[in-house]
């Protein structure tokens, strides 16, 4: 379970956890514009449990969605989702449903509280997670998904504990791994980008989430100062206290 899902849209638009958030978006639409093809696909992970992934994934989505674009949040954390209690949805049906059932993934688009966002939960849990997020019909999906959405994202479980992340990372067009302040060690951090290298995945950056108060203010200076968000040492990433 997430320790916290605070949503952006719940904060003042000029907060500067808001602002954080507007800074990571505005880095990934950078980073769109330098890739042939674009960006439409993208994987939140983190190296272990509790490090804030699907809070970011969450207000990621929200910030995306809030620029006009439209976008789809899929929770592919196919064994601890939390996707759905943060839009205050039910997990009855979802993705496990449109990959072992065949359900049409339209039907199972949740309209949510923002505009031009939409949710696909999880589903039930299934005893073979990493083979149906692999599977050919898998890949299928996310395809199908990028025909009728500016922007995917989906939340996907820890890399380190499990594969699914690392399988997930080849059908997508980017990955975001997220770290909490004070928590998630440089170890881990290196193995995490070693897993993801070993697949060819493509790493955009590293969130560092849940700056303490104290650190935030800084780091909201920092990224103001700088008008394209990137910092001077040329790394894409973005502070985030949630």
């Amino acid at each position: 379970m997430i320790k916290s899902t605070k949503l952006v849209i719940n904060e003042n638009i000029k907060s500067p956890i808001a602002e954080a958030y507007k800074t990571l978006r505005t880095n990934l639409q950078f980073s769109f514009t330098d890739t042939n093809g674009g960006l439409k696909v993208l994987l939140i992970t983190s190296s272990g449990p509790t490090e804030g992934k699907s809070t970011t994934a969450a207000n990621l989505a929200i910030t995306m969605a809030q620029s006009d674009q439209k976008v789809l949040l899929v929770d592919c954390d196919l064994r601890k989702p939390v996707i759905h209690r943060a839009f205050s949805l039910v997990n009855g049906k979802g993705l496990t449903n449109i990959l072992v059932e065949g359900v049409p993934y339209e039907s199972l688009v949740n309209t949510t509280f923002v505009d031009n966002l939409g949710v696909i939960t999880s589903g039930p849990k299934p005893p073979n997670p990493s083979e149906l997020l692999g599977s050919a019909r898998m890949r299928t999906l996310i395809d199908r998904f990028k025909e009728s959405y500016d922007t995917v994202i989906l939340d996907s479980p820890p890399s380190l504990p499990v594969t699914d992340a690392a399988v997930l990372s080849k059908l997508v067009d980017g990955v975001i791994i997220v770290t909490e302040h004070g928590q998630t060690t440089f170890e881990s951090l290196t193995q995490t980008k070693s897993v993801l290298e070993k697949v060819n995945a493509k790493i955009l950056g590293v969130v560092l989430n849940r700056v303490p108060a104290n650190h935030r203010e800084y780091y909201y200076y920092y990224y103001q100062e700088d008008k394209v968000g990137t910092p001077k040492n040329g790394r894409k990433s973005a502070s985030v206290k949630a």
